[in-house]
């Protein structure tokens, strides 16, 4: 029996338990020697003890937000590399995550081989090509309610009210997954 030599230490958190087993064993076979939890709170103290040289964050953890996280990994270790994944994605919270220090944003359900790829995503990609077709209608509000909500720092209420909207509304509208294009 020989035992696995783990030379990269990362810290998965996610909220989906499921997930986070399937993406820890793929990690694991990878050579990541992986601690996972599920909550901000759980994340922030093994930040604490473990020097990391990797993150994958998930944007919604519970109730908390992902992006905080990433700020408080990279306060701690500014070398970390970061990879944030969602399930909600949206042109917000993708340039708030690189802003904040993520090497890379990307869509569940995601390829390990490209969370690996992500963690050295250092620059930008100029090759990459600009769409030729315009947002959809649907995909032009999900975009504005998440600027919204980010310039009310998450506060539901308060970017209801900013958009006239009533608070229900606006949280059903956010518990949609987002449309494509």
């Amino acid at each position: 029996m020989t035992t696995a030599k783990y030379n990269k230490e990362l810290l998965l958190v996610d909220d989906d338990i499921a997930f986070c087993e399937v993406l820890c064993r793929a990690l694991q076979r990878h050579d990541f020697k992986v601690c996972a939890v599920q909550t901000v709170a759980a994340a922030s103290d093994a930040a604490q003890k473990i020097d990391f040289d990797y993150a994958v964050v998930d944007l919604r953890i519970g109730q908390d937000s992902g992006l905080t996280m990433v700020k408080q990994l990279i306060d701690l270790r500014p070398r970390i590399s970061i990879v944030v994944l969602t399930g909600y994605a949206s042109i917000a919270t993708a340039v708030e995550a690189i802003k904040l220090g993520a090497s890379q944003y990307l869509t569940k359900p995601a390829d390990v081989d490209d969370i690996i790829e992500g963690f050295g995503k250092k620059n930008g990609d100029d090759s990459v090509e600009a769409s030729s077709n315009p947002m959809s209608v649907k995909r032009l509000e999900w975009e504005h309610l998440q600027k919204v909500l980010h310039e009310h720092n998450g506060n539901i209420s308060a970017a209801a009210r900013a958009m006239d909207m009533h608070r229900r509304t606006l949280q059903r509208k956010l518990q949609k997954k987002p449309v494509k294009h």
